[in-house]
């Protein structure tokens, strides 16, 4: 999630962007070196596939710093020996060992270069990495990455990393590009002192008395991207619940600190509806094995895998508000849904890149009527979705610049919904537009792709030649306009702001009656049967449009 309307206080957005219509910089926007290491597949991150990490940290609350070890597996895919790792300032990288015998380090701001022993291509590698230091204090979290230092209400510590945007590497040292993730999935044992409860991603596999310390011992055996790596450290208690799903029992958990846990059991009851809507719409839930869990944080929530984190203040809405004006967004609370929702387009499907993040965001600002639809009506829905349309701006395209860690527009949300909900028109068969949605995160399972990939995707699964449709909607600001005319009973339409080719059918209302229109750059006229006495756009699609007198 990331980027906000600073004006309505909402999207979990976390990092501004320059977006871009197109692969290549324009004069007017300069890339760093910085933005290149961090956002490209160089050559010392090409060589190798990381298989797996083992993270341990230990979180000391009175001074804000943390230390730990990283174990990374990974299989050597060619012959080199200069191995990017990433991690920023003020963190620091104290040794790194492969095979019992430390190793050099390079450091060029964010990166580190690690010049490696010999390694045969097609093996197994290990190698540990010693860090520590003062990560960066989140000033304004979600939306401000870093790590979070509150108290609760009984002057305990609170405590919670929250990073999507800036990077895992702002906290512990990895491979920093979404490209990549874990085959083999993560480790995370958290040390944190012994009155306090360590929570983080997957299954709780054991913990272990230090006297003064508790080291908590997770274990994530899916991919997993590292955004969604978190830590979580408060006075917590816990209950449990079975969610019969379409791929058995899941294993649900909640985290809440113990003032809350009544006001928790009440309200987390939105989470198995939560996920019997979008099993229904998505599929199966894509980690049965690491279990779901929701997890009290001191900030509004982020979509960390199978440790979905929760600050909505226990009420429905977006902080008690309706983002719609349409009465249905304080029908469900926001974060239980919205962040549920990544868990299949975020987690399960992943961009390769960030310039591609409206797969996050659109998919799953749409999974919010989506929710709606399945609990309540096709109309509860509609109005949802096409009430978020006052919140686009159109001030940048949706897809930002690829290679240089550049996302694009924060309309990713909700531009990206209306979208999708155009799209729903078009195939005009709910049992094909459920079969491609699910037949995304089934064609995509646990990988990260490209956004051609997923428009690739749903033009061949839905038969139409999208090809257009994504090249006006997500690589330009430009909202089609239907500009029309009519006398008696002949109607005359026709697209201005539109790209060449543009053709979307689109349903206009004549008399309260639907019919098809299919208008192109040219005008084009149609007789119908009866004179006009009312007639509108359809609402559900994306356009504008204009009476011409």
């Amino acid at each position: 999630m990331k980027k906000i309307i600073v004006s309505i206080l909402i999207l979990l957005v976390y990092s501004p962007a320059i977006s871009q219509n197109t692969g290549l910089f324009s004069e007017k926007e300069k890339f760093s070196e910085a933005d290149k290491l961090r956002g490209s597949i160089t050559p010392e991150r090409a060589w190798w596939d990381l298989q797996h990490y083992d993270l341990s940290v230990e979180v000391f609350p009175e001074t804000k710093t943390i230390k730990g070890t990283n174990t990374i597996t990974y299989t050597v895919l060619e012959n080199e020996k200069v191995m990017q790792i990433d991690l920023q300032k003020p963190m620091q990288i104290d040794k790194v060992e492969q095979n019992g015998k430390k190793i050099s380090v390079k450091k060029k701001g964010a990166v580190h270069y690690l010049k490696l022993k010999k390694q045969q291509k097609g093996t197994e590698q290990k190698l540990t990495i010693y860090f520590s230091g003062k990560p960066r204090a989140a000033k304004n979290a979600p939306w401000d990455g870093g790590f979070s230092w509150k108290k609760d209400n009984n002057g305990k510590h609170f405590i919670a990393t929250s990073n999507q945007g800036i990077g895992a590497s702002v906290w512990w040292p990895n491979k920093d590009h979404g490209y990549d993730e874990p085959d083999k999935g993560l480790n995370i044992a958290i040390i944190a002192p012994s009155d306090l409860v360590g929570v983080g991603n997957g299954r709780l596999k054991n913990t272990v008395d230090n006297g003064s310390t508790k080291t908590w011992n997770w274990e994530v055996v899916n991919p997993i991207n590292n955004y969604g790596v978190n830590i979580n450290i408060g006075d917590y208690v816990s209950f449990e619940e079975k969610f019969e799903g379409l791929n058995g029992p899941l294993d649900c958990q909640y985290w809440v600190l113990k003032d809350n846990l009544q006001k928790a059991k009440e309200q987390f009851k939105q989470a198995g509806m939560m996920l019997r809507a979008f099993e229904y719409w998505f599929g199966p839930y894509p980690f049965y094995e690491d279990s779901f869990k929701l997890v009290e944080v001191p900030y509004l929530g982020m979509e960390h895998q199978s440790s979905v984190t929760y600050g909505n203040r226990y009420q429905n809405g977006y902080l008690g508000r309706d983002l719609s004006n349409t009465g249905w967004g304080l029908r469900f609370d926001f974060i239980i849904i919205h962040e549920g929702g990544h868990e299949w387009f975020a987690n399960n499907i992943t961009n390769i890149d960030v310039a591609d993040m409206w797969i996050h965001e659109g998919f799953t600002a749409y999974s919010e009527n989506l929710y709606l639809n399945y609990h309540y009506s096709d109309i509860a829905a509609s109005e949802y979705v096409i009430g978020t349309r006052r919140m686009i701006q159109n001030d940048k395209p949706l897809i930002g610049v690829y290679g240089v860690n550049n996302e694009g527009s924060s309309d990713m949300y909700y531009k990206g919904a209306n979208i999708l909900h155009t799209l729903r028109q078009l195939v005009e068969d709910d049992k094909k537009w459920r079969s491609i949605l699910t037949g995304l995160n089934k064609e995509f399972y646990h990988q990260t792709v490209s956004s051609k990939q997923v428009e690739d995707f749903i033009s061949t699964e839905s038969g139409i030649d999208l090809t257009e449709f994504w090249e006006q909607y997500l690589r330009t600001t430009k909202v089609p306009k239907v500009e029309y005319k009519y006398k008696g009973r002949e109607l005359s339409f026709k697209y201005s702001n539109i790209i060449e080719g543009f053709d979307m059918p689109v349903i206009m209302v004549i008399n309260g009656k639907e019919e098809w229109i299919y208008p192109t750059k040219d005008w084009k006229t149609k007789k119908l049967e009866h004179p006009i006495k009312t007639i509108k756009i359809k609402d559900d699609f994306y356009v504008d449009s204009e009476l011409i007198n």
